[in-house]
């Protein structure tokens, strides 16, 4: 039974890995959940300087959910090479760094000093504010995402994954802006955005006011929205969005997904990704099924 799949030339064990945000540097996890049972570890965002994120309160549990308003809060890319790479490399799990900026230079000086490291791939987190453009996410017009796109691929030693923000009209346009300008896959999708009021206070639960929704809730999106982008483009997606378990990464994997996060789920129960790889194993066992890349995309 070959649970193995490749995205961008690099060969995975199996499909499963985590969710940028959710899991840190897989320090906090490591004592739950065996790293070298993962596809891959997806690092928290990291930046080239250190960020303080956003004030407090900057989570609240919502149906199905929650919101959170981070801010990207992060040690920068120092702190990261010198502490987080040396741990992650102790484990047989492939390496992807989530990369976050507020300006081009900003990504381009991350991506540069990640060439010299042993990270596998290099996720772009584009659902950043653009400060340049008012502070519109780049990940929200065609014309900013196929930019940044194309300057990282310019500078990048690794394949790159950009991550594609939900908050868009037409996601098709957007995965094909992305492939356009030489992104090696995508990863979708990023939060909603969403907002929480307590009526007894009349007053917004987040200090940010708006947070991004993530966990069960968004489950239904984010298939569509990978099954979309998958007819759109050739090269592989990471789907992610409220995946509990075994049946919800198949489902991402049936729309056409090469491989899955886990998120929201973590903070819930901190062993779900070994779950869903066993759980994966074992539905392939039960429908005697050899090769797990023949599931990808395979809806009727």
């Amino acid at each position: 039974m070959n649970t193995k799949v490749k995205i961008a030339g690099v060969e995975f064990k199996n499909p499963v890995m985590t969710a940028s945000g959710t899991f840190g540097s897989g320090m906090e996890y490591s004592e739950f959940v065996d790293l070298n049972r993962l596809g891959a570890v997806v690092t928290k965002g990291v930046a080239n300087v250190p960020w303080e994120g956003n004030p407090t309160p900057r989570i609240a549990e919502t149906y199905g959910g929650m919101l959170n308003a981070i801010g990207l809060q992060n040690p920068g890319i120092d702190v990261f090479v010198e502490r987080d790479m040396p741990f992650l490399e102790k484990y047989d799990t492939r390496i992807i760094v989530n990369v976050c900026g507020k300006t081009v230079e900003d990504y381009l000086e991350v991506v540069e000093r990640l060439g010299d490291t042993k990270a596998d791939m290099l996720e772009i987190n584009v659902s950043c504010p653009n400060v340049k453009e008012g502070a519109i996410a780049f990940g929200q017009k065609a014309d900013s995402l196929y930019g940044i796109t194309s300057a990282v691929k310019k500078k990048a030693r690794q394949p790159v994954i950009m991550k594609l923000s939900p908050n868009v009209t037409d996601i098709a346009e957007m995965a094909r802006a992305a492939e356009a300008a030489g992104a090696d896959a995508l990863s979708m999708i990023n939060t909603l955005t969403g907002m929480k009021i307590d009526v007894h206070k009349r007053k917004f639960v987040l200090a940010n006011r708006t947070g991004g929704l993530s966990g069960p809730a968004v489950k239904p999106v984010a298939v569509r929205m990978v099954y979309q982008a998958a007819q759109a483009v050739k090269i592989p997606i990471i789907g992610m969005g409220g995946i509990a378990n075994a049946e919800d990464a198949l489902e991402f994997l049936l729309a056409g997904a090469t491989a899955v996060a886990v998120g929201a789920m973590n903070f819930v129960n901190p062993y779900t990704t070994v779950e869903v790889v066993d759980g994966i194993e074992e539905y392939m066992e039960k429908y005697g099924i050899e090769d797990i890349r023949s599931l990808i995309g395979s809806v009727e």
